[in-house]
């Protein structure tokens, strides 16, 4: 059983910017570097997905929440509690305790 061959960060970039470019098609790249067909299209994408990074001021921020904004959904978390229990027993005293009607 043979080995799956791993490439460089350099190799899959230079491959990737020349698929980028249109110079050649997808299937003469692959015959050229003696690679899948669906690799080079992968590596483009991921290389296309990845220069907004680049350029941007680093990694997204997070969204801020306050306290007060998460004891308000600590609130409502409480509430849909509360009122899917009573639902629930309630449920039970129309439907019976096996869930069919009487």
């Amino acid at each position: 059983m043979t080995k799956r061959k791993r490439y460089l960060a350099e190799f899959k970039a230079k491959v990737a910017l020349e698929a980028i470019r249109e110079e050649l098609t997808t299937a003469e790249l692959a015959k050229k570097y003696d690679i899948h067909p669906t690799m080079i299209t992968g590596w483009k994408r991921t290389a296309i997905g990845n220069m907004v990074s680049a350029f941007g001021s680093g990694a997204p921020a997070a969204p801020q929440i306050s306290a007060g904004e998460v004891e308000k959904l600590h609130a409502k978390i409480g509430q849909l509690v509360v009122e899917r229990d009573f639902l629930s027993a309630a449920s039970s005293l129309i439907l019976g305790t096996e869930g069919k009607k009487r």
